[in-house]
């Protein structure tokens, strides 16, 4: 493997290690007492540290050692977390992220937010810096080759536990302290796992004029008893596994964990030192401290019995699941033209070959399925990017907030979650700079003083729903309406309903901040948000109470390559439109049609007057008013809410293949995509939202009288 992917799959491990050490800084907010969560961060912090020394990223390097160094207070109980101290780790992950993306970029990292936080943890480390400095004594040192026996097992496995016990050989090259790693953190955390035994092997030390300091002469010998797996042990091993010669034997014949009588009474009782824990559960393995001949030794390649940890997992570059994603569209137009071909040849009812075509079709599209399950991904490293624009948002703006994630195991392809990230942050920011009241406004309310930020995912109706929702004072209709008028965006004498009033935040150059900050201000912002999930395929909406708060609502399909279809008729044109987008399809009733002026009209349906599109008219593909004939479509649009489409008939419903019309031939109003049918013709894909726009703005003005009801959805 050479130099470049191994750097490369460095920092594909430091995306995860890094998702692991926000996950674990969010839990030690609720529980900071849970030692597992502390050493988890810690060994996030260690990780990337040790795999940076490999690559000589040293400031990297040096900022990881001062974190985890912190994190080692936390972790032997030296230091007690509160508020200010877990504010300060929330912002040296945020670095420590930022300069493993410089590195990963090989630019320059912000020097001067680096400097400030070093000099934060620093803070935290000058009294164990001073005592360092005053227990250090120049007194001459007399080496001599005499193995130096130590025993740092902290954690006592509960009576009658059933161990095993474990002989290491651990030789470390030189590499291994170059590179910035410390033995004593590795026996940290193995003596995590249980009773441990170190031996110092000073055989190869040499005299003291021949003592170089870069040699690595020390050798180390420890014996582990632990109730856990093999392989546990090679993970605290992982990272310096080629740094050093390591041998790990594994002793067949279970050991039982017992009682420590009081150090005072062992001497009385014949019992060895407390730093022979082995002998104290194995008094008579003890006498020999070779392996016994039925253990057997293991390195780091050999083959476990019984694998623990995480699930297997393999990388592989996107380009190449991208390109099976396509074959796989070609292999379900493929069983579409077939079943087409068939149905052309009027054959006599044959019962084997529809029952094999019927196979054909489920089988393509069960491969359809898990090519795209390849594809999917948790949101969950979205919603925790989001935590650090929550952060950055309220010390911006002086707001104490807290973010809430939900179903951040909810799966969206990939691409949707990259094309995503932008909008949220928007939206994010907006949430806490808008939507949330200053912490003395809602101690004035009766609220709590840090307001809430909630994001939420769930799949519905086949469809991917997200939700950012914040506790704050809602929307001001009244304010967003004035300022609307202000800026000409809406004339005075328009009457609109509130839904048509919140909908206006999406207007290009709408803002209704006072002044400019950095945050808002511009009228930048949620217009980017519409136009980025729109093409996604997706549609936003905000529901909010006065007083209570405001939610916004981004719905996305589930994948951007294939989709569930109606195939209809338009002017004797065979199109396809979103089912996802469909709400009913109504066969109209003349008697509940009605005309607006001279091309509106409308169609009641329980009770509330939704207007009609011409779905042939706006394409351009007929000049004459529709009859009553056809179908209708009803549908919900960002622009105007609930929307009827008249079209011709509907075909079939089937899975189609979206091909890019943009990249193919050009944007079409009204036209979102493209596909390939059984036929082989090509069908254009409609976007709701697009033919709403193209539609005379007359038909969705209210008539003269009576007034018209307010819409609502049915």
């Amino acid at each position: 493997m050479s130099n470049s992917s191994i750097r490369d799959t460095f920092f594909e491990e430091c995306e995860e290690l890094l998702e692991a050490l926000v996950e674990g800084l969010a839990a030690m907010e609720e529980n900071a007492s849970d030692m597992e969560v502390v050493n988890a961060v810690f060994r996030a912090v260690h990780s990337i540290k040790g795999g940076a020394g490999a690559f000589a990223l040293d400031r990297l390097v040096n900022f990881a050692h001062t974190f985890e160094t912190v994190m080692d207070k936390v972790r032997s109980k030296q230091l007690a977390v509160n508020e200010e101290l877990m504010l300060l780790f929330h912002r040296s992950g945020d670095q420590l992220a930022d300069l493993v993306e410089a590195a990963r970029d090989e630019r320059e990292p912000n020097a001067e937010s680096e400097a400030a936080i070093l000099k934060e943890l620093s803070a935290y480390l000058g009294d164990v810096e001073s005592e360092e400095e005053i227990a250090f004594d120049a007194a001459p040192l007399a080496f001599d080759a005499a193995p130096l026996a130590l025993d740092i097992g902290e954690h006592d496995p509960p009576t009658g536990t059933e161990l095993r016990r474990f002989d290491i050989r651990f030789c470390p090259t030189p590499a291994l302290y170059a590179n910035g790693h410390e033995p004593l953190l590795l026996f940290d955390a193995l003596a995590e796992l249980g009773p441990l035994s170190v031996t110092a092997d000073l055989s190869r030390l040499p005299e003291f004029d021949r003592f170089d300091p870069e040699d690595a002469v020390i050798n180390w010998r420890l014996t582990l008893l632990t109730s856990e797996d093999e392989t546990v042990l090679h993970e605290v091993f992982e990272f310096v596994d080629a740094l050093c010669d390591l041998e790990i034997a594994v002793s067949d014949e279970p050991v039982v964990a017992v009682d420590e009588p009081p150090l005072d009474s062992r001497a009385s009782q014949g019992l060895p030192a407390p730093t022979d824990r082995a002998a104290l559960a194995e008094p008579k393995a003890q006498e020999d401290t070779t392996p016994p001949p039925s253990a057997k030794t293991a390195t780091a390649s050999a083959p476990r019995d019984e694998p623990r940890g995480p699930r297997p997992t393999l990388r592989v570059d996107l380009d190449r699941v991208d390109r099976l994603i396509n074959t796989v569209g070609e292999l379900i137009i493929n069983q579409a033209m077939i079943s087409q071909r068939i149905e052309e040849l009027e054959l006599p009812a044959v019962a084997h070959l529809t029952n094999e075509l019927e196979a054909y079709k489920l089988l393509a599209r069960d491969i359809q399925e898990g090519v795209m399950a390849i594809r999917a991904q948790p949101v969950k490293p979205l919603f925790q990017r989001m935590s650090r624009i929550v952060r950055e948002a309220a010390e911006v703006t002086g707001k104490k907030v807290k973010l809430v994630t939900v179903g951040d195991s909810t799966e969206v392809d990939k691409t949707v979650i990259e094309r995503l990230a932008d909008p949220l942050t928007h939206m994010v920011r907006n949430a806490v700079d808008h939507g949330l009241e200053r912490p003395e406004k809602r101690a004035e309310l009766g609220k709590d003083t840090t307001g809430a930020i909630r994001l939420s995912a769930s799949h519905r109706s086949g469809s991917v729903f997200i939700e950012i929702a914040d506790d704050g004072a809602g929307l001001n209709r009244a304010r967003i309406l004035e300022k609307a008028i202000e800026k000409g965006l809406v004339s005075p004498e328009a009457e609109l309903s509130e839904q048509e009033v919140d909908n206006l935040l999406f207007l290009p150059g709408f803002s209704t901040a006072a002044e400019v900050s950095n945050l808002s201000g511009r009228g930048v912002g949620m217009d980017v948000v519409k136009n980025a999930v729109a093409a996604l395929g997706g549609r936003v909406s905000i529901t909010s109470s006065p007083g209570a708060g405001t939610t916004f609502t981004i719905v996305l399909p589930l994948t951007l390559a294939v989709m569930d279809g109606f195939v209809i008729s338009i002017a004797d044109q065979t199109m396809v439109i979103p089912i996802a987008s469909i709400i009913e399809t109504i066969r109209p009733n003349p008697r509940d049609l009605h005309c607006i002026g001279t091309d509106g009209e409308v169609i009641s349906v329980r009770g509330a007057y939704v207007p009609i599109v011409d779905v042939a008219r706006n394409l351009g593909l007929s000049s004459e008013r529709a009859d009553s004939s056809g179908v209708l479509l009803l549908v919900s649009t960002e622009g105007q809410g609930l929307t009827a489409l008249r079209v011709g008939a509907i075909h079939d419903q089937r899975q189609v293949v979206i091909k890019s019309l943009e990249s193919n031939y050009g944007a079409i109003a009204g036209v979102s995509a493209a596909t390939i049918l059984g036929d082989g013709k090509i069908a254009l894909i409609l976007d709701p939202d697009e033919l709403v726009k193209l539609t005379p703005a007359a038909i969705f003005l209210p008539p003269a009288s009576p007034p018209r009801p307010e819409l609502r959805h049915a």
